[in-house]
């Protein structure tokens, strides 16, 4: 007689949806039967540049050794990330994407019993790592779609042990400014570990957002999350890292899988960091694309939430799933966010000058027909 293996595992587990990503290019051209050379793919808040001529390079050289285990340390890319920003070489915790390290910080520090507190439209991983090893997850109502802190402060009871804050967030684009977090980091209580996602922090430079390094010299129970997945452009390589004290890595090394950051990601990653024209070159396209889809969404008379990532949630004022559909019928992929308590949204990756165009004309193909 076989078991009920839903019924066996925990309970927070029961509770959860498995994260669904993107719809790839290919899934859907053969669902379709669309010709994956013309779809166009802005579902995923990936780097529309293609990968780095550095970081090909960088990858060639790294081929000849895939026979030898990655450097389980990471040396020459924990090195790299320290000298930049301005931390000793104990302080950074290589991760599988940010992910990882979200993932490291719920099996370290959360348990039944515990809690971590988070925002309502914030990250799908954020639940996902909490109800993972049976923690209570404390969903604290979104302010203007963004991140109510104080109301998050005011959540923390004596059995909190994690509470994630994303800086811009994701799927808003909601960021904070550097007085509202330090006012946050100086009232939450010792016993609490901060994550502060950074994500998309590159894409915000020059902007009002803060940096999460000004602050972890002051707050030891701070960590800072970031990833080379968006504007670095590595997402399929998945490499993340996160900065904090030593003896907070030191227990997040404690449960890290061996080699969880394979050779090619970190040669990659070691690239990636010293290509600073690759970088300025995505900021631009990025800051110029994402006026022209907010003049488009003028155009077309709808509204959406200013966002400081590399992606824009377009209010459509009705219920976005049949749109999402119509674009997908015309070779045009987005992210629905109904998951996320925004039934009536889009989220749009920033393209290209091209793919944004295409994209516009097919949303207001889609509408015109109702």
């Amino acid at each position: 007689m076989s078991g009920n293996f839903l019924a066996l595992a925990q309970p927070g587990v029961q509770q959860l949806s498995p994260y669904v990503p993107g719809k790839p290019v290919d899934e859907l051209a053969r669902e379709l039967n669309l010709d994956p050379a013309k779809i166009v793919k802005l579902a995923s808040n990936e780097n529309p540049l293609g990968p780095s001529p550095k970081v090909l390079a960088a990858i060639r050289e790294e081929l000849a050794e895939l026979t030898r285990y990655p450097d389980g340390n990471g040396f020459a890319l924990k090195s790299l990330l320290a000298q930049k920003c301005g931390v000793e070489l104990n302080q950074v915790t290589l991760g599988n994407g940010s992910n990882d390290i979200l993932e490291l910080v719920g099996r370290a520090y959360l348990a039944p019993g515990l809690n971590a507190v988070f925002s309502e439209h914030a990250f799908a991983v954020y639940p996902i790592v909490t109800q993972a090893v049976g923690a209570d997850a404390r969903v604290i109502p979104a302010k203007d779609w963004g991140h109510d802190l104080p109301a998050m402060l005011a959540a923390i009871d004596a059995q909190t042990r994690v509470v994630f804050i994303a800086n811009p967030n994701n799927p808003t684009g909601t960021w904070f400014d550097a007085q509202a977090l330090n006012d946050f980091l100086q009232d939450v209580p010792e016993h609490v570990l901060v994550v502060l996602d950074e994500a998309y922090i590159e894409y915000a430079e020059g902007s009002d957002l803060p940096d999460g390094l000004d602050f972890l010299a002051a707050y030891p129970n701070l960590l800072v999350s970031r990833t080379f997945s968006k504007a670095y452009g590595l997402a399929s390589l998945r490499v993340g890292y996160g900065l904090s004290t030593a003896v907070v890595a030191d227990v997040l090394n404690r449960v890290r899988q061996p080699f969880n950051v394979n050779s090619l990601a970190l040669a990659a990653a070691c690239a990636a960091l010293q290509d600073a024209e690759y970088l300025e070159e995505g900021r631009r396209i990025n800051e110029s694309g994402m006026l022209q889809l907010q003049a488009g969404f003028r155009e077309l008379g709808l509204g959406w939430i200013p966002s400081k990532g590399n992606f824009i949630c377009v209010d459509l004022g009705q219920v976005a799933a049949p749109v999402f559909q119509g674009l997908l019928r015309e070779g045009v992929i987005v992210r629905p966010v109904a998951n996320y308590g925004m039934p009536n949204h889009l989220r749009i990756t920033v393209g290209l000058p091209a793919e944004n165009s295409r994209f516009l004309e097919a949303l207001a193909k889609v509408l015109a027909r109702g």
